[in-house]
């Protein structure tokens, strides 16, 4: 009758309530049946004796959209329990023209992989036919349709380029996208005013999708940006929700405190707005978000060759100094001695990925500032780097929060082959075994209940999915099945490669994927629709 029964476990079914001893069956994809006991047998029976079984857990801000084109086993994700990669953080796979297309095949780096796709959803069938441990879903980037139309320019989009790019958003929504999302302390993003990002939330709105958002500031001007974000939010009646929610920069950090009673205000109206957090008090992005937009303009190789120009780099070494309002200085928010280089495409630069800025600007004989420049034109790209931004207590505070689900911000690792090339941030192996392991079980901030009602049905109501996120029959079984007790994070800094432990078993659309903690290396991945597909 059923294809599979996990006995004895300890149900969370993903609510929010009380757990509760009982037994789960599945058939095919989905859930069959839950009950206290269930008399018939199986195929397959686990014993869950002592385990939690649970959904599985949503990452809804992940960047596996290449990590997965490498190994689509989604190996460091999988062993934390998460089945769901959320993708599309302001830039996305697609829509892609010709001239993106070739932007990303110059820029590619340890991962090469051929582009057979314009469209979003081709990218995400185009993953599932490759073979795929977890499901996916994406949003499509503000900044890939702002790209797509009007190029790298610093300028605003005409009239009739507004309504194509509007277009674009509607035709991925009507294809399967979650929403549209932004990520404005990036350049072109930033570039981007408020009235065209209301225009294409207003085009996600007509199908029901959410408006997700990288704040245009973080730091100096993070009340400022919460603003914007939260009359986006009103103007357009659309669902939103702030990616990784953090203030980033010591003189920053009290502003959480007001920053959270804004949201919780605009909630009281009855605005839907969410957020999202991971669990280390440091960033991972690029040393794009360490100079001034402007000097940006125009795309990489523009930036680059200005970077050459003597007058440019002492115009920049000023601005990378000082304060400002008008961009987010992500160089002083941490400091020489607060950025780890991580990622880099130029063989000679890798030995240095581990490495504080600091330490590499000494053994170079150069300041900060110009050993920055130096390496974006050695590796011809943003380099991928890490930032200490932020503070316990504020992770702590936004822990507490009940509209607050999590995300890696981050790929989907193995401490094997090509991901040995780069260092990683240690998110990309740690940061959902770290919540259950850390904050919940060790320090007690949140009840493992409400922990994986976060990490599962709140961003699956969030998205408006079909059928994910609760344990309940006819609901496809996506599940996790761990040890509370046992369950943690062992990555580091200084050693990212480390898998996390205390997950027994997964399953994905009702197929094993994770067997007595190691991968059956089975590949049931699908793609998750948002709510215009679904119409």
């Amino acid at each position: 009758m059923y294809d599979i029964i996990i006995r004895n476990g300890t149900i969370y079914d993903g609510s929010g309530g009380k757990p509760y001893a009982g037994d789960l069956a599945i058939g095919g994809q989905f859930i069959g049946r839950i009950d206290k006991t269930i008399s018939e047998s199986a195929k397959v029976e686990i014993d869950a004796g002592g385990l939690v079984v649970a959904p599985g857990f949503i990452n809804m801000l992940s960047w596996a959209n290449e990590s997965l084109i490498a190994d689509g086993r989604s190996q460091s994700d999988i062993r934390q329990g998460v089945t769901l990669e959320v993708m599309g953080e302001g830039s996305s796979m697609g829509p892609w023209n010709d001239t993106l297309k070739q932007d990303r095949l110059a820029r590619q780096g340890d991962i090469k992989y051929d582009i057979a796709w314009s469209k979003l959803s081709e990218y995400l069938q185009f993953l599932v036919k490759r073979g795929i441990a977890c499901n996916v879903a994406s949003f499509v980037g503000a900044t890939t349709v702002r790209r797509y139309v009007v190029g790298d320019e610093d300028r605003p989009p005409s009239k009739l380029e507004l309504a194509q790019m509007q277009d674009l958003v509607r035709q991925a929504m009507q294809e399967g996208a979650v929403g549209v999302s932004s990520a404005l302390i990036y350049a072109p993003a930033f570039y981007a005013k408020t009235d065209e990002l209301i225009a294409l939330a207003k085009a996600a709105a007509e199908y029901n999708g959410m408006y997700c958002s990288h704040l245009r500031s973080e730091g100096n001007t993070f009340l400022e940006a919460l603003d914007e974000f939260l009359r986006i939010a009103e103007e357009t009646k659309i669902a939103s929700e702030i990616y990784h929610l953090k203030a980033a920069g010591k003189q920053n950090w009290y502003k959480m405190d007001k920053a959270i009673a804004r949201i919780e205000a605009a909630r009281k109206k009855g605005m839907p707005i969410t957020a999202s957090m991971y669990m280390y008090v440091a960033a991972g992005t690029g040393f794009d978000a360490a100079m001034p937009p402007h000097v940006q303009e125009g795309g990489e190789k523009k930036w680059i060759e200005r970077l050459k120009d003597p007058s440019v780099r002492q115009r920049l070494k000023q601005e990378m100094t000082a304060e400002a309002k008008d961009w987010e200085n992500g160089f002083l928010h941490a400091g020489p001695e607060g950025i780890i280089l991580a990622e880099f495409k130029n063989e000679k630069l890798k030995p240095l990925a581990g490495k504080t800025l600091a330490a590499v600007a000494t053994m170079r004989g150069k300041s900060p500032e110009e050993t920055i420049m130096d390496l974006v034109i050695e590796d011809e790209s943003q380099i991928g780097v890490i930032y200490f931004w932020m503070c316990e207590e504020n992770i702590r505070k936004q822990l507490r929060l009940p509209w607050v689900s999590f995300c890696s911000d981050a790929s989907s690792q193995a401490p094997e082959g090509i991901f040995l090339k780069s260092s990683k941030h240690p998110r990309a192996y740690g940061n959902f075994a770290r919540l259950l392991g850390k904050y919940v079980r060790e320090e007690k901030i949140i009840t493992l209940s409400e922990a994986i009602r976060r990490l599962t049905s709140l961003p699956a109501t969030n998205l408006k999915l079909d059928r994910r996120g609760i344990l309940k029959p006819d609901y496809y079984a996506d599940i996790v099945i761990f040890d509370p007790d046992k369950i943690s994070d062992h990555a580091t800094f200084e050693k990212p490669h480390q898998y996390s432990t205390g997950v027994t078993h997964v399953f994905v659309n009702g197929i094993q994927v994770l067997k007595d903690g190691e991968h059956t290396g089975a590949l049931p991945g699908q793609v998750v629709n948002g709510p215009g597909k679904l119409q």
